[in-house]
């Protein structure tokens, strides 16, 4: 009985954690017949980010864009376009920012240096914060204080 809850209890979780792995969005009526041009497709997909959920590839998306989008990239590999041009028609219509991971031009190098250069500012401005705390002068005790601290010291 206890062996059969196990096996029960690994199967659930394997059931929980391996679901995300093959829960695509794409429909069947959308797969293409020849399977490089699938396999394609899905590379090119796997690129695109989704407009409407923002970090999801729209391979993943189950949104309306994401499948409209998904449908014109197996339309255009079906007319014999290359990858390259697929990537730049959506670039086009869409923006930089369908691009999962968006290309190093001038036009963006202020947001792929703006991250870092912050982080290295709050390094700089927090390091002379804690400095200027630690570098006080030395204090000096009067009798008394010097007194009072050893009376405290002795209980």
């Amino acid at each position: 009985m206890l062996y059969i809850l196990r096996v029960r209890f690994i199967v659930y979780v394997l059931t929980i954690f391996l679901i995300p792995f093959f829960a695509l969005a794409v429909e069947p009526n959308e797969i293409l017949i020849d399977s490089n041009l699938e396999k394609r497709a899905r590379i090119i997909s796997k690129s695109l980010r989704c407009l409407v959920c923002r970090n999801e590839n729209i391979d993943e998306s189950n949104a309306e864009l994401a499948r409209d989008l998904r449908i014109l990239v197996r339309e255009r590999l079906s007319v014999g376009e290359t990858d390259k041009e697929i990537i730049n028609y959506v670039v086009e219509r869409y923006g930089e920012y369908v691009l999962l991971k968006p290309k190093f031009s001038l036009t963006n190098i202020l947001l792929w240096f703006c991250g870092p250069v912050m982080l290295i500012f709050g390094f700089f401005f927090a390091f002379l914060s804690f400095s200027k705390n630690r570098s006080s002068e030395d204090i000096v005790l009067t009798t008394e204080e010097e007194n009072k601290i050893s009376e405290l010291l002795k209980d």
